[in-house]
């Protein structure tokens, strides 16, 4: 299909738009990223019919903060959505108000993690989650078991009984439908997020001898949350073995969502509407699953295994196998679907547009990515298990007792920490704990923290510098729409000071 006008396709229509956003999908557990063992042809599919951004880095590596911030090009501190429990409020813009203020269908099925429930009137034509039960199986190990903390659990039912499945056929549907508008279908789905567990034929899937080298444990030269999360689920009592097998069913879960992305496609594909629909594959965030001794995330994690995501991304008439090399961050996503949908920002924001890219141009080599994360001791209400959130998340027994209980006794294990990558280093400050800095072009594993070494003396000085650069210019946004100023004028009188306290303008 040849390039049409802004905005537009060759028939002078507006793009629609899918997004296939599973969580906890991590770019290197992907075929087309390099894994030699994982299954994701839906996915390979996708980069060989489009542009595959091989260094997308989430801002945040927390469902609700990272989602927060690709629909709003902001990074999470710019207006303090850096919790689970602080989501889009009614004043704030986001990617789909923009799209259903300019007229387009917006669904939404799945989970959300995103906007508070003032603001679902105002972003979207439709949303829900359907399906609930029949997500995973359940832990086959006793509570005195180590195992029992690792999040591993048995097979889960038939890949139509998952809820994921119901939630896609809920988009699916809507596709197969009439179409006066154009759309944006958002489909945020949960696989493959922990419990680690898969849909029958998925779940062993991959035998773990099959897999190449788990990154090994190292507690000395990272920071402490690493050993507080080993020690806290009893993971260190766990062989290497172990592990191997967790993440063996973590791919079968890659696999299951591979294979939702398959319907989808074929379903665009069957009614026509390939050719008119921008399809965007990407993660919120990625998983451990494994690596390192551990598992499922850490609000304060900054390791590319949470923060690189699949990336990809299929323009009817762009470019077709084009892989971008260079940095790019997920934030990007609000400015590019804008300008592909030729709809004006009206808000401030530091994501950038990716469109010349899906034309074919490569990425800006001296493009940095940035992250953040963690919470500061005077911030009790953002804290997992805090009283007053989700306090079952400290209930004896619960999966999720170990995290909430090592924050709670040990806040700076979840300190606030802010990330800086290029294509060859990345530095990670903490306020109350370890600096890392790792050259990835000799240690793509992060292996080997450089933050004292004198020859990479310079390089920390030049990453400390693009670290307060970029907090200088992020630090706030300014609303666009601007107030009147001026003298105020004397009110003389009971007459005129009723009325401005009734709100009346006067004479």
């Amino acid at each position: 299909m040849a390039e049409g006008t802004y905005g537009e396709d060759d028939r002078g229509q507006r793009w629609n738009f899918v997004l296939f956003n599973p969580d906890e999908w991590r770019a290197e557990s992907a075929g087309c990223y390099g894994h030699p063992v994982v299954e994701t042809p839906n996915l390979d599919r996708l980069a060989r019919e489009g542009v595959r951004f091989d260094q997308c880095h989430v801002q945040h590596t927390v469902c609700t903060p990272s989602r927060c911030s690709f629909v709003t090009g902001w990074y999470p501190h710019v207006r303090g959505h850096r919790t689970l429990w602080h989501a889009l409020r009614p004043d704030e813009p986001n990617l789909f108000r923009y799209l259903l203020e300019e007229g387009y269908e917006v669904r939404m099925y799945g989970k959300n993690d995103m906007l508070s429930p003032e603001s679902f009137a105002t972003s979207v034509s439709e949303a829900g989650s359907r399906g609930r039960g029949g997500r995973h199986g359940s832990n086959p190990f006793r509570e005195d078991d180590p195992r029992y903390w690792s999040f591993l659990y048995t097979e889960g039912g038939e890949p139509e009984e998952h809820h994921d499945f119901s939630n896609l056929e809920a988009g699916l549907e809507f596709l197969r439908s009439a179409h006066e508008r154009p759309f944006c279908l958002f489909l945020p789905l949960s696989c493959p997020h922990p419990p680690y567990s898969a849909p029958e034929g998925f779940h062993n899937r991959y035998r773990p001898e099959m897999l190449p080298p788990l990154r090994p444990v190292c507690d000395t030269e990272w920071p402490r949350f690493r050993r507080g999360i080993r020690e806290s689920r009893r993971l260190n009592e766990l062989d290497a073995d172990f592990f191997r097998t967790l993440q063996a069913v973590y791919l079968g879960m890659v696999s299951y969502t591979d294979w939702l992305l398959g319907r989808l496609l074929t379903t665009l594909d069957e009614t026509g509407l390939a050719d008119t629909t921008v399809v965007i594959a990407f993660s919120d965030h990625g998983d451990w699953a494994g690596d390192y001794g551990l598992v499922e995330k850490w609000p304060s994690g900054l390791d590319d295994t949470l923060t690189r995501v699949p990336f990809v991304v299929r323009l009817p008439g762009g470019a077709r196998g084009h892989v971008v090399r260079e940095v790019v961050e997920l934030l990007d996503l609000t400015p590019t679907v804008l300008d592909l949908a030729g709809i004006p920002l009206r808000h401030t924001q530091f994501g950038w547009s990716l469109v010349p890219q899906l034309r074919g141009a490569a990425g800006a080599s001296e493009r940095a990515a940035f992250a953040e994360g963690g919470y500061d001791p005077h911030e009790p209400h953002c804290f997992e298990g805090h009283a007053g959130g989700e306090q079952i998340l400290r209930a004896p027994g619960h999966i999720y007792a170990p995290k909430a209980g090592l924050q709670q006794r040990d806040p700076f294990s979840v300190c606030r920490s802010v990330m800086v990558r290029t294509n060859r280093h990345k530095m990670i400050v903490r306020s109350f704990d370890r600096w890392e800095l790792y050259d990835l072009e000799q240690d793509p594993l992060e292996l080997m923290n450089r933050i004292d070494d004198p020859e990479h003396a310079g390089v920390r000085r030049e990453l400390e510098h693009l670290l307060l650069g970029w907090y200088l210019r992020t630090s706030d946004v300014t609303p666009w729409n601007e107030d009147p100023r001026g003298y105020i004028q004397p009110l003389v009188g009971e007459r005129h000071r009723a009325s401005m306290l009734s709100g009346a303008t006067g004479s």
